[in-house]
């Protein structure tokens, strides 16, 4: 297993724009990963930052490091986003590592939280994240807010 940072290799920009949208996107968001995924790669910002999981040079998972996850708390980031393993690897603590490489990230830039937005109930405790409010999304939903002391 191999956790790698597309910034950091950019020849897997293409994979990774292609993995995201099957995962995250439809026919009105898939350019939102294209285009940041694709200035990901020049930036001088510490965000965003994206990963793919590895196995054997196969795609099973990826998670993205951004500033907002299109929820109403702006004022928190950076943003855990898109984590996603494939179902016939789930169940490994693959996720972890795709978690703890953002983690390593964050800290490296500074930050002393990662946030993230969920429905799922009890995943991500067991990684330390903590219920901290609701947030509300632009298309009327809402979602649970995590965060986590770095």
């Amino acid at each position: 297993m191999e956790v790698i940072s597309v910034r950091e290799q950019p020849a897997f920009a293409p994979a990774a724009i292609a993995y995201f949208q099957s995962k995250w996107g439809d026919a009105d968001s898939r350019m939102v990963y294209q285009d940041c995924i694709t200035n990901c790669l020049t930036t001088t910002a510490a965000l965003p930052q994206w990963y793919l999981l590895l196995d054997q040079g196969q795609i099973i998972g990826g998670a993205g490091l951004i500033p907002n996850d299109f929820i109403s708390r702006m004022d928190l980031y950076p943003w855990l986003c898109a984590l996603f393993i494939e179902a016939d690897h789930r169940g490994h603590g693959y996720g972890a590592k795709l978690i703890q490489r953002a983690e390593q990230d964050c800290r490296r830039a500074g930050f002393e939280q990662l946030y993230l937005c969920t429905d799922h109930h009890g995943y991500y405790e067991h990684y330390d994240f903590h219920y901290l409010a609701i947030g509300y999304h632009p298309w009327g939903e809402q979602s649970r807010i995590y965060q986590k002391q770095l």
